[in-house]
């Protein structure tokens, strides 16, 4: 079935603080429309009051045909304690759902119900792929590389593993629309290529969320941005790339016609002041000279007085005919910078025939060094033991073989994969403080530095959004200095502004770089000097 969905005039908000408001769309069968905006902006929001989750503020969104079935897939896959990756793949393509109300309708037709509730019950579970889930699962995940039972606990996976898993549901979904929250993150390269090749070849209409500018290049057709900083909402036709060069285009086009009022309006402000001036100057001297006799001459000066108020007045005139341009907001930016503690050793860490087993999984024998200012970035497969090798070189794992050893004077700074610094009960304001010796206010002040203001700091830690656990992840770096920076995945969940200044941050970085990663424009843009590559637990040069 194809399916069309029209949102007219949404408007949603968090409290006081609106996010986006007339926002139109149309998503038709094919479409795959690109949405971007900073964290914060709306895009979970606008995604979730597309699929019915939640009401809108104001407006609408409907469906044709109103039987559609919509996919809503959700960044970070929840592994819920005792659900199988069987039940966890049922679960994301929808057809759990539409199992139970299967079972319901049957129960009710066989107590004597009308049979059309059964009917569609049917129908929305062999549109989905209910039928034959089973079997397809068994080959996607075989394809993707997941080589476990889908029986086993998704709790019990790797995160890539996980990661598999969570693309494996979206694989074999069959919805009519798909709105896909962040599908890039965690994946490695062969994930993302599969993933690409889905979305391009959908018959179905897409709305994507997603940081990878690689991915948005390739896929999208359309872009909606959602501009929080001016209040707007922008609609691009044609792709990414088409629609940064338009976004600066538009953007230029803005600020020009701002100065080109201000400067208009501030020559003509000036005009009519000097000519109130003169205009007051004429009837002082006017007064003073009242008394003589110079008829002629007082005649000219009333008339020069005259004129010089019809002026000024002509003047206010023209200010207020001035079609008004309001000032374009100066977008907030994140502004980087990763602190550097002094220098250590030369040599930074070693792996000295270094074995470390993790259930099934075994990496090494690892014979690796490490030296001051090198910059390394380590690539892999999900799963390959890219986090495991960072684990045992900074002695997060014991070795079951081997010795592991950082140099003297190394002080590590991480962003990890899991963003696990912050994910306690406690608040975030306590949470940072714990880790850094700062007064309460300055820790504030350095967190609204990277976008967590006061209604993020008193929350419970793990209540923040992934991409704001990575930016208080960030701002410790900054906060801290570090010598051997370690980045497991750093892209993931943030904004396009914000990875962009992680980047020019990196160049500026004068230590020792571990950087993990599977954005590909990172990897283009990231100066490294050496790269190691992860191959089922064996490490490799180049």
């Amino acid at each position: 079935m194809t399916a069309t969905l029209i949102a007219k005039e949404l408007a949603a908000g968090h409290g006081d603080q609106v996010l986006f408001a007339d926002l139109d769309l149309v998503v038709a069968p094919g479409d795959v429309v690109g949405l971007v905006g900073a964290n914060g902006a709306g895009k979970s929001t606008l995604l979730r009051l597309l699929a019915g989750l939640d009401a809108p503020e104001q407006g609408s969104v409907r469906l044709t045909p109103p039987t559609a079935n919509v996919g809503h897939l959700p960044q970070e896959p929840e592994r819920r304690p005792g659900e199988t990756v069987a039940e966890f793949l049922a679960r994301r393509t929808g057809v759990a759902a539409a199992q139970r109300a299967l079972d319901a309708a049957t129960e009710a037709l066989v107590s004597g119900d009308p049979g059309d509730a059964y009917s569609e019950a049917l129908d929305r579970w062999l549109a989905l792929g209910g039928a034959d889930l089973e079997e397809r699962a068994g080959e996607v995940t075989a394809g993707l590389g997941l080589a476990v039972d889908l029986n086993q606990e998704m709790t019990s996976l790797s995160g890539g593993q996980a990661a598999r898993a969570g693309l494996a549901s979206l694989l074999l979904s069959r919805y009519d629309l798909f709105l896909l929250d962040e599908p890039t993150n965690d994946l490695d390269l062969d994930g993302l290529e599969r993933l690409e090749r889905f979305v391009t070849s959908l018959r179905a209409g897409t709305v994507v969320v997603s940081h990878d500018r690689e991915f948005l290049t390739r896929c999208v057709n359309r872009v909606l941005e959602l501009d929080f900083a001016q209040q707007q909402v922008h609609a691009y036709g044609g792709g990414y790339d088409a629609y940064l060069n338009e976004r600066e285009i538009t953007r230029r086009h803005a600020r020009e016609q701002y100065e080109s009022y201000a400067e208009t309006r501030m020559s003509l402000e000036a005009r009519a002041r000097t000519q109130r001036a003169w205009m007051e100057k004429g009837v002082k001297n006017a007064r003073r000279k009242a008394t003589d006799n110079d008829k002629i001459g007082r005649s000219f000066r009333t008339e020069t007085t005259e004129k010089q108020a019809a002026k000024a007045r002509q003047t206010e005139k023209l200010i207020e005919r001035l079609d008004v341009v309001e000032e374009p907001r100066k977008e907030w930016k994140l502004q980087m910078e990763i602190a550097a503690a002094p220098r250590s050793g030369a040599v930074v860490g070693t792996l000295r025939g270094a074995v470390l087993r993790r259930g099934g999984f075994c990496l090494g024998p690892v014979d690796l060094q490490i030296d001051w200012a090198e910059r390394i970035a380590i690539t892999g497969a999900n799963g390959s033991g890219k986090t495991t090798l960072l684990g045992a070189l900074l002695g997060r794992f014991p070795l079951d073989e081997g010795a592991a050893a950082l140099g003297p004077g190394v002080v590590v700074g991480e962003v990890d994969q899991a963003r696990a610094l912050f994910e306690g009960d406690e608040p975030l304001l306590e949470a940072f403080g714990a880790l850094i010796d700062l007064p309460p206010a300055d820790v504030r002040t350095l967190l609204a530095k990277f976008g967590l203001r006061a209604g993020h700091v008193l929350r419970p830690a793990a209540t923040l959004s992934p991409g704001e656990r990575t930016r208080a992840a960030l701002a410790l770096l900054q906060a801290r200095g570090v010598n051997l920076l370690v980045l497991d995945e750093p892209t993931n969940h943030l904004d396009l502004p914000a990875i962009e200044q992680l980047e020019s941050a990196l160049a500026s970085y004068q230590g020792t770089l571990l950087l993990v990663t599977h954005d590909r424009r990172m990897l283009e843009g990231v100066h490294t000097t050496r790269r190691l590559h992860v191959t089922s637990g064996h490490v490799t040069e180049g």
